[in-house]
């Protein structure tokens, strides 16, 4: 297995969902990349910010809750820059033997994780997936095989299953400050129907916790800082965790960027800005683009987020989060079309993140693509959680995709959409008078 260096950035986080409980709620944009320093254990994180997914930053914008609904919920780092690095793994070439000695144990679980990073190094996550449990079934307790089924989880955002695997790791090497980097990370990104507060509590204290253990470690204090401004404090201690790990590492772009965020939080635009112009210099790949391009979008600097995004596309044309939040830019700026055709790549990349296909089904809604809407909406539902299976039925939901057939003479297509709402939130009384129009016109 190819050894990749130590990387020097990482970490970004949006969180827009407006049903999110976040520090000022509603429309945070989110691109996340984690990890650097490598645990001799089992965790390097990439030199290059990763070339996966995404997105997570600890900048919130302010937004109205309709806005938020109209660009779309909770990218959460994920569409494309927290990528927290392969455990160190290499094939065998021992000769199978029906009872396995410890040591031709310990090969084939190494062989497997192999496979499964190189899978994941190619997006190819489903077969990542599936090596990552073979590790598993041959060494259940083993925490590398959890940390890496929790980073194929991650990187298609599905953070319920990356904190139970990144819990388990943690239960076996409760002292990795990677494994708690990891589930800081997590923690962070917020989740509709949970207890927010409590899990930002947690992310810092795992953060906390990590720098103690590796107080030298810069992004042990970057992800204290995001965790600190996930729970709205952004005060001198949170501009500290960002200072120091600037300090213990000058070429970490995104440890500047979250500073920058604090500082414009404390108006201190005067200080802010020469950071991000600096950051834009030196950023050397499409993951540190991303980051950039999602703070400037949770300050609503929509349209200077557009040149860093086609740049970073320029260099990565299928990076998930520069093609979410490209998309995002055109369903912002009303370029409908535009936004279903890159949110339509976000989606074959990405094929299992609930936020892409839900931002692009309100792109063919605002396109007026109606049965295209309905579709990617179904397609959606099949990826919600409880709670965002709930939000589908709403005006930006199916309800809306039954309003748009209302209004195009189609009732009887308006009465599936209204009937699909009612499915996902049985005790909205609205939906039954929609219901009932919908039939006296058939």
């Amino acid at each position: 297995m190819r050894r990749k260096s130590a990387l020097a950035s990482l970490h970004l986080r949006l969180e827009t969902s407006p049903s999110i409980i976040t520090p000022q709620k509603l429309l945070a944009i989110t691109v996340l990349e984690i990890m650097n320093k490598p645990s001799k254990k089992f965790c390097r994180f990439n030199t290059r910010l990763l070339q996966a997914f995404l997105l997570g930053a600890c900048l919130v914008l302010m937004a109205t809750s309709t806005f938020a609904q109209e660009t779309g919920g909770e990218l959460g780092g994920g569409a494309g820059i927290f990528r927290p690095k392969n455990p160190e793994a290499k094939h065998s070439t021992a000769p199978a033997r029906p009872r396995l000695s410890p040591a031709e144990i310990e090969a084939r679980f190494q062989d497997a994780l192999a496979s499964g990073n190189d899978a994941r190094d190619e997006r190819k996550f489903a077969a990542a997936e599936a090596a990552y449990r073979g590790a598993l079934r041959l060494k259940p307790r083993d925490a590398r095989a959890h940390y890496a089924l929790g980073n194929v989880f991650v990187d298609q955002q599905r953070w319920d299953d990356a904190e139970k695997s990144y819990r388990a790791a943690f239960d076996s090497a409760p002292t990795d400050p990677d494994t708690l980097m990891a589930l800081s990370f997590v923690l962070v990104q917020p989740q509709t129907g949970a207890i927010n507060a409590k899990r930002f509590a947690d992310a810092e204290y795992f953060a906390r916790r990590a720098t103690q253990l590796a107080a030298t470690n810069a992004v042990a204090w970057d992800r204290l800082g995001v965790a600190l401004t996930a729970r709205g404090i952004y005060n001198a201690d949170s501009e500290a965790a960002f200072r120091k790990a600037t300090e213990l590492d000058p070429n970490f772009v995104v440890a500047q960027v979250h500073l920058a965020g604090v500082l414009r939080r404390l108006k201190r635009w005067n200080e802010a800005e020469p950071i991000y112009r600096s950051a834009i210099d030196q950023a050397k790949d499409a993951p540190t683009l991303v980051l950039i391009a999602d703070a400037m979008q949770s300050e609503q600097r929509w349209n200077d987020s557009e040149p860093v995004l086609q740049r970073a596309l320029q260099m990565d044309a299928r990076n998930p989060g520069a093609l979410f939040l490209m998309g995002r830019l055109y369903s912002v700026n009303k370029r409908y079309s535009e936004a279903a055709n890159t949110l339509k790549t976000a989606a074959e990349v990405n094929p299992k993140s609930f936020i892409v296909r839900n931002v692009l089904a309100r792109a063919y809604l605002g396109a007026g693509l109606l049965d295209d809407a309905f579709r990617a909406y179904e397609q959606a539902a099949t990826l919600a959680s409880d709670a965002d299976r709930k939000s589908l039925a709403g005006a930006f939901g199916f309800a809306g995709v039954g309003d748009a057939y209302m209004s195009t003479g189609r009732p009887r297509d308006a009465l599936r959409a209204y009937q699909r709402a009612q499915q996902l939130d049985p005790a909205n009384a609205e939906l039954a008078a929609k219901i009932a129009a919908a039939r006296a016109k058939i």
